[in-house]
């Protein structure tokens, strides 16, 4: 399946550092070189991340949000937030709901990915806490809180963010997906990315091996042809 038609802004909105670059990067590439503003916003620093515990919460944020933003360079994406919630303790909270919200109406985007609030119990790894409750903030975030103007008064009261309706929001590491962008042309920038996270992926290239393999098999899934790399998304329309 093609990807959609170029939209001007896209914001994507995941739990840790590195969750953009495992789960879309890809398609991110494909839309940032057909001309889209790409923001991503972080909902932790992901301090709790590694098994490197020689170095402090401060040190490993810091760390983390500096490789995130590398990262984010290499697929044509210079504008990272983030919110600095604790890594591990996420909650779909009113209060990360609001936060999320300010985002939506200040970038204003056309199209939004999150990390599905659905776990799928055939792949685990995606539906960590973190995600799940991330997925879950960000969808209500979407529908109702930044398109009602009574959601979270403050935002327009006191910072004069006018509400913002997103047409369109694509999940990913969920079940049930139904949109694979073909991303083999921009899989040397997917790459990049990861490698970008050191202190997360010591080994890329063994990563590239099983990283090929399974978007391999997720190509073939599309019914693209032999030797295509895709990632995965179901769609919502959210207008």
């Amino acid at each position: 399946m093609p990807v959609e038609e170029t939209v001007e802004r896209a914001l994507v909105v995941m739990a840790h550092p590195d969750d953009a670059d495992f789960g879309c990067a890809g398609t991110v590439a494909l839309w940032t070189r057909a001309g889209t503003a790409v923001t991503y916003l972080l909902v932790t620093d992901g301090e709790a991340g590694g098994d490197d515990r020689t170095a402090g919460a401060a040190e490993t944020a810091e760390l983390r949000r500096a490789e995130q933003r590398r990262a984010a360079e290499a697929v044509g994406v210079h504008d990272v937030r983030f919110l600095g919630r604790p890594d591990g303790r996420v909650t779909a909270s009113l209060e990360l709901r609001r936060d999320i919200a300010r985002v939506i109406r200040r970038v204003r985007p056309e199209r939004m990915v999150i990390p599905s609030p659905e776990r799928d119990w055939t792949r685990i790894h995606p539906s960590h806490p973190d995600h799940l409750a991330v997925g879950e903030a960000a969808i209500c975030a979407v529908f109702p809180d930044a398109r009602n103007p009574h959601a979270h008064p403050e935002l327009l009261r006191d910072e004069g963010l006018a509400p913002w309706t997103v047409p369109e929001v694509w999940l990913t590491g969920g079940p049930d997906p139904d949109r694979f962008p073909d991303v083999t042309e921009v899989f040397a920038q997917k790459m990049a990315a990861l490698s970008a996270h050191g202190s997360q992926i010591p080994d890329p290239a063994a990563l590239e091996q099983g990283l090929r393999s399974w978007l391999s098999a997720t190509a073939a899934r599309a019914g693209l042809p032999e030797g295509r790399l895709a990632e995965a998304f179901r769609y919502v329309d959210t207008r």
